[in-house]
């Protein structure tokens, strides 16, 4: 593994770090504001951040505007339904549950993967399989605990969404500057969560019940949405989408640790076990295939 492998993963992981601790935040955020409009206000935060750093860097959209354009609108349509079906999913089910079943798309990658001709080596589908028994037991009390509810439907169609957007992303980042193609994706949600904001949420679309939610907006817009969906679009650029769906799976490990440290939230034996599983599947999937040829090589 190259110096840029191990960059893309450490971007990945913080962008995973930074999702989950940010479920707080979005749950907070819907106090007194809607789905809509709280993804309306913090992708207007990451517009206006991602935007200011576009000006400043001075970085120019490439000549081929009509295919970057095509490739933003593609990525904030699927995060705009992603996002959403998230938000919308919270308000009937627990954010532990939204975590695991959102990170159901860690296996539904490789199986879109095989139609789009992507080769699964045995090591990662090893590691698919390790990483989702982690989150089960990260998320679920109990084997008869399970029980899917309506936000739990809704959360589970986002996970598609999001699969979706790892491969989309696997494709357009290695062809457009990151930072062009975050901020376009951004532009598209703003646009389509503002128009459900004002056709289903008239009666809570208030500035007063935004400035009161300012500060779950502000780090979801901000960390959540400006730089962590930045971050995985660097990170992409270097990192297979298999993996990368592994690592970004973290996001539930996150978001239960930083229930334990934010909210004083106890943590069972079943969970602590679910994180060391989930991290064991990731190292797992770093290792190089070929190690063993190596050594046995050598041996002889």
């Amino acid at each position: 593994m190259n110096k840029k492998s191990y960059f893309g993963d450490l971007t990945l992981l913080l962008a995973a770090f930074i999702w989950g601790t940010a479920f707080v935040a979005q749950i907070a955020g819907m106090d007194r504001i809607g789905p809509f409009t709280f993804n309306t206000s913090r992708s207007v935060i990451a517009i206006l951040c991602l935007g200011l750093y576009l000006w400043i860097s001075k970085i120019k959209f490439p000549e081929n505007k009509v295919e970057l354009l095509k490739a933003g609108v593609i990525c904030g349509f699927l995060i705009f339904v992603g996002t959403s079906l998230q938000q919308i999913g919270l308000q009937y089910t627990t954010a532990g549950k939204t975590g695991f079943i959102t990170s159901f798309y860690i296996l539904i990658i490789p199986f879109l993967g095989i139609f789009l001709k992507h080769k699964i080596d045995l090591s990662i589908w090893i590691s698919v399989i390790i990483g989702f028994i982690g989150l089960y037991l990260l998320a679920v009390p109990s084997l008869t605990d399970f029980s899917v509810n309506k936000g739990d439907f809704i959360v589970f169609l986002g996970s598609f969404c999001w699969a979706g957007h790892i491969l989309v992303i696997d494709h357009y980042s290695k062809k457009f500057n990151p930072i062009c193609l975050s901020f376009l994706q951004f532009v598209v949600l703003t646009i389509l969560s503002a128009i459900c904001s004002f056709a289903f949420e008239n009666e809570t679309l208030t500035l007063y019940n935004i400035a009161a939610s300012w500060k779950a907006i502000a780090y979801a817009g901000f960390m959540s949405s400006g730089i962590a969906y930045t971050l995985q679009m660097i990170g992409q650029k270097y990192t297979n989408p298999v993996v990368a769906s592994l690592i970004l799976s973290l996001e539930a490990v996150f978001a239960a640790l930083s229930g334990y440290l934010i909210l004083d939230e106890v943590m069972t034996n079943r969970e602590f076990l679910g994180c060391v599983i989930v991290f064991i599947s990731i190292i797992f999937s770093q290792i190089p295939k070929d190690i063993f040829k190596k050594k046995y090589v050598n041996l002889k």
